[in-house]
C-alpha cells in the first residue's frame, strides 16, 4: 500500500551496484493531458486503463482489483513537481502523487475519497517504515470538484509541499533523522489511485483509507489535467557510485 511506503525495488543501490537510471536530460518537462496521452514519457504500471478527454487523464477504478497508475519513463534529481488534478471520490479510495527512487526514498501527496476537503503529505527514507509520525494533513477546499495545483519543491536542504502556490509544509534535511531518512536520490513521478479500503487489506490500512470500499458505487475517477517538472540536475542517466544512498554519491 502507498501509505506504508514503497517496499519493492528491482535493484536496491544501497545493497548492490545497480544499472544507471535513465534521466530527464532537459531542465523542464510539461504535459497537458487534456490534449491526450504522452506515451513517450509515461509508462502504465498499474492494473486498469487510463483514458484521456478534455478533462485530462482519467484514472478510473471500475471494479475490484484495479489500480490505474502512470509513472515517468525517466528519473529526475531534485527540482519541482506540479500536478494539477481533481481527486477521486469513494469510501476507501486513495488518489496519490508519489515520487519514488530505487533505494526506497519517497515523497507523497495522498487524498482519501471520503475526506474531500483534506490532502495528506508524507515521506519515507530508504524504505524505513518503523515510525508513523511523518504524515501531515492539510485542509483544501473540495479536492474532488475543484482542480488544485499540488506542488513539491525538492532540494538537498529541504522539501516543501504547496497547494495553489501556498506552502503548507516544509521538511528540512536535518529533521529527517539528521538527513539519514531525507529523500535525496533520483526519483520517478507516479500518478494513480487504488482501493485502500479493499476488504483484503489490513485493518489498519482500511481504517486509514476511511472504511471498506463499496465497489457497487464505482466508477471512481481521479482527473489529472497537467504536470510540470523542473529537473535541478538534467542528465542522460544517474548512477549510484557507492552503497550509501547519499545524494552526494549520485553521478550525473
Amino acid at each position: 500500500a502507498v501509505t506504508a511506503g514503497q517496499t519493492w525495488t528491482s535493484c536496491n543501490p544501497t545493497l548492490t551496484m545497480c544499472p544507471p537510471d535513465a534521466g530527464l536530460s532537459s531542465s523542464t518537462y510539461t504535459v497537458d493531458f487534456t490534449d491526450g496521452a504522452d506515451s513517450s514519457h509515461w509508462t502504465s504500471v498499474g492494473t486498469g486503463a487510463v483514458s484521456y478527454s478534455p478533462l485530462g487523464a482519467a484514472f478510473t477504478i471500475s471494479k475490484r482489483g484495479e489500480s490505474p497508475t502512470l509513472q515517468t519513463a525517466w528519473y529526475f534529481f531534485f527540482g519541482r513537481t506540479e500536478v494539477h488534478l481533481r481527486t477521486a471520490p469513494g469510501t476507501g479510495i486513495v488518489s496519490c502523487v508519489v515520487l519514488e527512487s530505487d533505494d526506497l526514498d519517497e515523497v507523497d501527496w495522498e487524498w482519501i475519497g471520503g475526506a474531500p476537503d483534506q490532502a495528506q503529505t508524507n515521506y519515507f527514507g530508504k524504505g524505513n517504515t518503523t515510525a508513523w509520525d511523518r504524515g501531515g494533513n492539510t485542509k483544501v477546499t473540495d479536492t474532488q470538484g475543484i482542480t488544485h495545483n499540488y506542488t513539491i519543491d525538492w532540494t538537498p536542504a529541504s522539501l516543501t509541499w504547496y497547494v495553489d502556490g501556498a506552502a503548507v509544509r516544509t521538511l528540512l534535511y536535518t529533521d529527517a533523522v539528521g538527513g539519514k531518512n531525507y529523500p535525496q536520490t533520483p526519483m520517478r513521478l507516479g500518478l494513480g489511485i487504488w482501493a485502500g479500503g479493499d476488504p483484503a487489506n489490513a485493518n489498519g490500512t482500511i481504517a486509514w483509507a476511511g472504511g471498506v470500499t463499496d465497489y457497487t458505487k464505482a466508477p471512481f475517477t481521479m482527473y489529472v489535467e497537467r504536470v510540470a517538472i523542473t529537473n535541478a540536475f538534467p542528465a542522460q542517466s544517474y548512477s549510484y557510485s557507492d552503497l550509501t544512498g547519499d545524494w552526494n554519491s549520485i553521478a550525473v
